[in-house]
């Protein structure tokens, strides 16, 4: 994983766990001979070549010794097993979803001659955590970002770029201020540096911009601000001219261009999504794209030519073939407050305008994500069997700039409710999809709002919240990290109202909606306990529901059998409550919108 080119072209670093433990590994590539360079007890990332080629930076954890508080048991009586030794915690965060308990210890930056390999060198210090190392053109600095101040685990991300001097080992700010500097990279004559932040404004959510400073950290300024989403994969033009990135915005993914004077323009936009790109000095470029019905697919084109894509593999093509898919139409609609939202409608695969079909209204998670226009199988999946699927960029979303972003500030869930519905009036609207059969679905910040749905109105037929959050108050203390403490204004033991007024449990006894609940039993973003909150409480008030629990799951299925399952189970639910002729009809959008319940 993670493979790296060398400066030359004629090598590839990479990491590998094929004896075992992730170790690196560098293959030439005229003779595809392999060399194992490290032998490290603990797993590399970041692998970083130096310009010249001779050295490869990387980061690693170092474990923290120190003992937190120290106890000397009995000696262990002969013939005797010990159970396994307690673990003993002393940091805010101390665990993270899709790892477990981490380990304590602090990661640094290493680097490594990357042809004989041997012991690397440590060139970060203290206890602290870096990230995002970056060599100077010289080869003699490397820039890192951290948070290095004695409080750091209560400054939310509050990182800064730093410069270590590899002869020295010194480190010296380049950055000082209120909101995280990241993601430094070094322009080819070594002169500037362009990086990643934002100016911290209270925001639950910031979009970050593109900044450029010069290698000692003076002459800061914006290259590129105002983003409809924060800039990824940030590239420097081979002349030096400027940096590529991409931004996410209205379900798209573009390629962008800011000049060293801050004048920025879209260099490739289209209706796909680019999931990163890498570029050569001659403006080839490379990357990977997606539509609608196309699944990621690796083409290349020149800046000189962007719109001349030419596909170089496509691993999908066969499977594909003969595969009817559904069509998908763009949705512009207007939410109860005259926002302007944005939605797509995949119709059933073998669509017949004369007929009316069931709906499903899929939410994304979050909340400050972005659906797209790339290919998405669970929801191509519901078309084939006979279903509209409606997904939708409610308020909070990214994709729409930071005041879009700011709709669901200390108000989450909320508006965003009133978005959805908007988003479901005008898909009814088109007059083939049966308001009878009207589904919801959605996983975390999706299953937070579908749980939220189904207390605060009547109108679908059956509901599925995967992974949600329900119960505020008890999930800010228990996920995997303590920033969403401050997604609210007060903490819980100052407003415990503050948190119920958001919760869905606060409105269970509303729910009529058959509801299924289904998460991971090892998911530490949104812990087990939340779903159970709620199956209990519905059981309590003899609703229609029923829990899934993925076993050795964490926050999303990594197993392909269960994301398989996790279709069988909605298609099934959907199914048992799927509204018939014989059966009494919901009340239409209008009725619905009279008695919606209020927001708080």
């Amino acid at each position: 994983s993670s493979p790296v080119w060398s400066p030359d072209g004629k090598r590839v670093a990479f990491l590998s766990n094929r004896d075992g433990t992730t170790q690196i590994h560098v293959m030439w590539v005229d003779t595809r001979e392999i060399a194992q360079l490290t032998h490290l007890e603990r797993a590399p990332s970041d692998l970083r070549w130096s310009p010249d080629g001779k050295y490869l930076a990387f980061t690693m954890l170092v474990p923290d010794t120190d003992p937190v508080l120290p106890i000397k048991l009995p000696e262990r009586p002969a013939g005797a097993q010990w159970a396994r030794p307690a673990i003993v915690v002393d940091r805010l965060t101390w665990a993270r979803d899709g790892q477990g308990l981490l380990p304590r210890g602090y990661t640094h930056v290493f680097v490594i001659d990357a042809t004989l390999g041997g012991t690397p060198r440590q060139v970060t210090s203290g206890k602290y955590n870096h990230a995002d190392p970056e060599w100077s053109a010289d080869g003699r600095t490397i820039y890192v970002s951290a948070i290095r101040k004695p409080d750091w685990e209560y400054l939310r991300g509050d990182t800064e770029i730093y410069a270590v001097d590899l002869q020295t080992l010194d480190i010296k700010p380049l950055t000082d201020r209120r909101g995280p500097d990241a993601n430094p990279t070094v322009s080819p004559d070594g002169r500037w540096i362009a990086y990643t932040g934002y100016d911290e404004k209270g925001y639950t959510f910031h979009i970050s911009s593109l900044y450029l400073m010069d290698k000692e950290g003076g002459n800061k300024r914006v290259l590129a601000d105002n983003l409809p989403s924060s800039p990824m994969a940030v590239t420097w033009a081979p002349d030096g001219s400027g940096v590529y990135f991409l931004v996410g915005e209205k379900g798209t993914t573009g390629i962008y261009f800011a000049s060293l004077d801050g004048k920025v323009r879209k260099v490739l936009e289209g209706t796909h999504v680019l999931s990163g790109f890498s570029l050569a000095k001659n403006g080839q470029v490379a990357t990977v794209r997606s539509t609608f019905k196309e699944p990621g697919v690796l083409v290349t084109f020149n800046l000189r030519d962007p719109a001349n894509l030419k596909k170089l593999v496509d691993v999908n093509e066969d499977v594909l073939a003969g595969v009817k898919l559904g069509d998908v139409e763009e949705l512009w609609f207007t939410s109860s407050d005259g926002w302007r939202i944005q939605g797509w409608l995949i119709k059933p695969a073998e669509f017949d305008p004369t007929k009316k079909y069931p709906m499903v209204l899929w939410i994304h998670g979050g909340p400050w994500a972005m659906y797209n226009v790339a290919f998405n199988w669970a929801f191509q999946n519901f078309a084939a069997n006979g279903y509209a699927v409606l997904y939708t960029n409610p308020r909070g979303s990214t994709g729409y700039g930071q005041e879009f972003v700011n709709g669901i500030q200390y108000a989450y869930p909320g508006k965003d409710y009133d978005d959805l519905m908007a988003g479901v009036d005008a898909a009814l609207a088109k007059g083939w999809i049966d308001e009878r059969n009207l589904f919801v679905c959605g996983g975390s910040g999706g299953g937070v709002l579908t749980a939220w749905i189904v207390g605060h109105t009547d109108r679908f037929a059956a509901a599925v919240s995967m992974r949600p959050v329900i119960n505020w108050h008890s999930f800010v203390g228990t996920t995997d990290g303590p920033n969403w403490y401050y997604q609210f204004r007060k903490f819980p033991w100052e407003d415990p109202m503050e948190y119920a007024l958001r919760s869905p449990l606060h409105y269970v006894a509303n729910v009529k909606t058959p509801t299924m609940i289904m998460t991971g039993e090892a998911d530490l973003r949104t812990p087990i306990g939340q779903s159970e909150e709620f199956y209990r409480a519905l059981k309590m008030l003899r609703k229609e529901t029923l829990l899934v629990r993925m076993p050795e799951e964490y926050h999303g299925w990594r197993r392909p059998s269960h994301q398989l399952a996790q279709q069988l189970y909605l298609l099934a639910w959907f199914e048992k409550y799927k509204r018939k002729d014989k059966d009494v009809p919901v009340e239409n959008a209008s009725q619905q919108a009279g008695r919606a319940r209020q927001e708080p």
